[in-house]
């Protein structure tokens, strides 16, 4: 995630360059970030912890919803989870803005697998806080 076009936001978050997530598409209100699922990233079942998969999500989400100057922070969201996954696979995350209203705004994210299967639905709420951006 060292990429020229990545925004400094993402190229400071050691936690998903750590996880060797990829932001394929960052645009205004819309994001894809992908992610190959290590062997270390499996629970005691041999799936993908539902835990890697909501924070490929939540990443996706941070872009998306932080389309201008002003820092937007996650207010809550909340996951569903539809299918399996292993190491081995790429997961990918597309999130797009739905609403903006005043400071907040609600943004969907699907995660699929390398068939394009969905894998789990995102939905989350923003804030935009008074704070700039470095």
């Amino acid at each position: 995630m060292t990429d020229a076009a990545v925004r400094p936001m993402m190229q400071r978050d050691r936690a998903s360059a750590a996880l060797g997530m990829r932001v394929e598409i960052d645009e205004p209100g819309r994001a894809v970030v992908s992610m190959l699922v290590r062997d270390d990233m499996t629970n005691g079942f041999a799936i993908t912890h539902g835990g890697f998969v909501f924070t490929l999500a939540d990443t996706a989400f941070a872009i998306a919803c932080n389309e201008d100057e002003r820092v937007t922070v996650a207010a809550g969201a909340d996951i569903t989870f539809l299918k399996s996954t292993h190491g081995g696979q790429t997961l990918t995350a597309t999130a797009v803005r739905r609403v903006i209203s005043g400071r907040n705004g609600l943004y969907d994210v699907t995660v699929t697998d390398d068939d394009g299967d969905v894998v789990a639905e995102f939905r989350g709420r923003s804030l935009t806080t008074n704070r700039l951006m470095d």
